[in-house]
């Protein structure tokens, strides 16, 4: 796996994965009030909530689950100290399908978050990794 990292301009960034996607990302920097884009920290948590929502959503399809949406809504908290690494990490997922079984929602989010995410994988090295979540029930 490979990705590449431009500097533009300030505190601008522009990453580009070995897939050829790119993506725009830095802090503010001198009178500028607004970031043009993520913040790399924040990029780290998206990673990691996309990283578990992909094998949860694999898995839902596999019990054949009737999911329409998994959205997971992600909280990090920061250690005060340099390196600021995440200290806590919180993952709430919203599932969102008809007769959805919430045990099958919860093994498959135990699942990705205990053995198949990477990404949670490297951030329990730091942080204390939790989760929950809940069902909405939808139209069939």
């Amino acid at each position: 796996m490979k990705a590449r990292v431009k500097w533009s301009e300030d505190r601008t960034f522009i990453g580009t994965s070995g897939s050829g996607h790119s993506v725009v990302f830095g802090t503010t920097h001198g009178e500028t009030t607004q970031p043009p884009g993520p913040r790399p920290m924040e990029l780290i948590l998206i990673g990691t909530a996309g990283c578990s929502v992909y094998d949860v959503v694999g898995i839902l399809e596999k019990t054949r689950q009737k999911v329409d949406d998994v959205i997971v809504e992600i909280n990090g908290d920061r250690a005060d100290a340099t390196p600021a690494v995440f200290t806590r990490i919180h993952m709430h997922f919203i599932v969102k399908g008809h007769d959805v079984d919430a045990k099958k929602v919860e093994r498959a989010i135990n699942l990705s978050v205990e053995k198949y995410c990477s990404a949670t994988a490297m951030m329990a090295k730091t942080a204390e990794v939790t989760h929950d979540f809940e069902i909405v029930e939808t139209a069939e």
